[in-house]
């Protein structure tokens, strides 16, 4: 009967993290519509900061090699694709986010890798322990690519002003 609670827990995590996919591929292309700001583009980071409150359960802790490698993960593989697909453009004296065709795709691409990753960790660790594993390599995801994010914003808006 355990095994059974677990294989609900691992189709309950799938779903959601494709849930959060389509929500990113749909914000994403609202975002496109209007101008950013600064602000707007280091929210996401800044509130998924609060995640790490996570690691107050025991269940969570992971060996800090653990979390290193994860992290640095996000950073180098994961955010690499997405600072590439990030560009911005003037219009009208404000700075919009450029659509990028291939975004979508990537952010696909890293989704279905991502999974494919979960069912090979998630073997050798708990369900917890998984959960607090991917969300510290989204965490390496996000942060590179909206600080890379930020940069080309203020380059612009100097430029502009």
């Amino acid at each position: 009967m355990a095994h059974l609670g677990a294989l609900n827990m691992q189709i309950a995590t799938t779903v959601g993290a494709m849930m959060m996919a389509l929500l990113v591929i749909f914000v994403r292309l609202r975002a496109s519509a209007r101008p950013t700001t600064a602000r707007k583009i280091m929210i996401p980071p800044i509130a998924m900061s609060t995640g790490f409150l996570m690691f107050l359960s025991p269940q969570t802790h992971i060996p800090l090699l653990w979390a290193l490698v994860a992290f640095l993960t996000g950073v180098v593989l994961f955010s690499y694709p997405l600072i590439k697909t990030s560009k911005f453009h003037i219009v009208d004296g404000k700075v919009y986010l450029k659509r990028s065709k291939s975004f979508i795709f990537i952010l696909l691409g890293l989704l279905v890798l991502r999974m494919l990753l979960h069912g090979y960790v998630e073997h050798y660790v708990s369900i917890p322990q998984t959960g607090a594993i991917f969300f510290i390599l989204a965490f390496g995801m996000i942060l590179p690519w909206r600080l890379a994010m930020l940069y080309q914003y203020l380059k612009l808006q100097s430029v502009k002003d």
